[in-house]
């Protein structure tokens, strides 16, 4: 038998660049490896649905050993790849073996951002990336008397929104300025500000984490003004590390992750990746790193597509959603360079839209309760059109119409 095609990760990004190998009419053997004992499951519903009890844990799976099995494709589960030879093109696993690969795909992920202070490894302290991780965090806020969310990015505030809506006190300290501070603009900080100060949440801006106080089990958290936050539960969620170290120890060129180019090509031609692990190097040269399910779907169907040599670069506008409370923020497009904005629907009844323009081009757009009119602006930037800001603003004007 040949060498297989070898995928590094069984998350979102690995499934569909095996499957999108199949889909591309690739009839050898294919491989799947995965760190977690879990077939591939949806990593989203962990700090919402699922965290809040929502959804059971069936229905995160992506595609079940059966589903995989029809279609050719072997899935190991629970089993680390610990390093790579890129001149044997093989990988060594955890339990001891090691494999040949014809082609190689790195679907690595990330992991969570931990805070190295005092205090950090009290018992109560918690991250959020898998299924026993969102399993852990919703049963310790049943029991929790007060929780602390360091962090006010989209997992932290989600995650706050659990807790809250779970009867809880809640404290989100935030380093920087503002909430979702690197992920959007001071428009929608500022709504989501309000949002969760209507629910009772305390939220702290221009806060230093210092350490953490308890004896045994967290009961505390200490700022740099000297304060101390006190809580039996503290989620820390400042963000992901790539899991790029595979690629960086085997000479792959990294830079905040595995470098990639449009078709998810690394250094080595024998060496896609795809997903959280990488940072995409873009046509005016600057990197860019994008963390969404949507990323990864494209990202991995480019790769699989230039395993087999063919050129499919990705090129659609980025996408991402939220669901905090009753409101579901869902974002389309790159609001970097905007210099004007539009407002279309009502901020105050929380069903809005928000039309990002540099000069006469949309940027992005970013809908609240307002899924038509995120379904349209994903249409119009794919389409490089736009709505002049009368048109974006005007509810009677139908932008699917002119994305068609």
């Amino acid at each position: 038998m040949s060498d297989p095609i070898i995928v590094v990760g069984a998350a979102q990004a690995g499934l569909q660049l095996a499957e999108s190998l199949r889909a591309e009419s690739y009839d050898g053997p294919l491989l799947v490896i995965g760190d977690e004992h879990h077939a591939p499951y949806q990593r989203p519903p962990l700090s919402k649905a699922f965290l809040l009890g929502e959804m059971a844990q069936d229905r995160l799976v992506l595609r079940g050993p059966e589903a995989l099995a029809a279609k050719e494709i072997d899935l190991i589960t629970g089993v680390t790849v610990t390093g790579i030879d890129r001149n044997a093109r093989t990988v060594n696993l955890s339990d001891g073996r090691s494999l040949t690969y014809r082609a190689l795909a790195l679907a690595t992920g990330s992991r969570a951002r931990t805070l190295p202070l005092p205090g950090a490894d009290l018992a109560g302290i918690l991250v959020l990336r898998t299924i026993e991780d969102s399993r852990r965090i919703a049963e310790s806020i049943a029991k929790a008397s007060r929780v602390v969310v360091v962090g006010g990015g989209f997992i932290g505030l989600e995650i706050a929104a659990a807790a809250s809506k779970a009867g809880k006190p809640v404290v989100v300290i935030e380093a920087l300025e503002r909430l979702l501070a690197r992920t959007s603009t001071p428009i929608i900080s500022k709504f989501f500000h309000e949002l969760h100060t209507s629910h009772g949440v305390d939220i702290r801006l221009n806060t230093q984490v210092t350490g953490f106080v308890g004896d045994a089990e967290v009961s505390g958290v200490t700022t740099a003004d000297g304060a101390t936050h006190t809580g039996d539960l503290v989620v820390v969620g400042v963000g992901i590390i790539p899991n790029a170290e595979l690629a960086q120890e085997c000479g792959i060129a990294c830079d905040r992750g595995i470098i990639v180019d449009d078709c998810s090509r690394t250094s080595d031609p024998l060496i896609v990746a795809a997903g959280d692990c990488t940072a995409r190097r873009t046509a005016d040269g600057t990197l860019l790193r994008l963390e969404s399910v949507q990323n990864a779907i494209e990202q991995a169907k480019s790769g699989a597509a230039a395993l087999i040599g063919k050129e499919r670069p990705f090129t659609a506008a980025p996408w991402f959603w939220s669901d905090q409370y009753d409101v579901r923020l869902q974002m389309a497009g790159l609001t970097a360079g905007y210099d004007s904005t539009v407002v279309r629907g009502s901020v105050e009844e929380r069903k809005f839209s928000l039309f990002y323009f540099k000069g006469e081009k949309l940027l992005a757009v970013d809908s609240v309760n307002r899924a038509p009119d995120h379904t349209a602006a994903r249409r119009l930037l794919d389409a490089g059109r736009s709505p002049t800001p009368e048109q974006a603003a005007d509810e009677k004007f139908s932008l699917i119409s002119l994305a068609k």
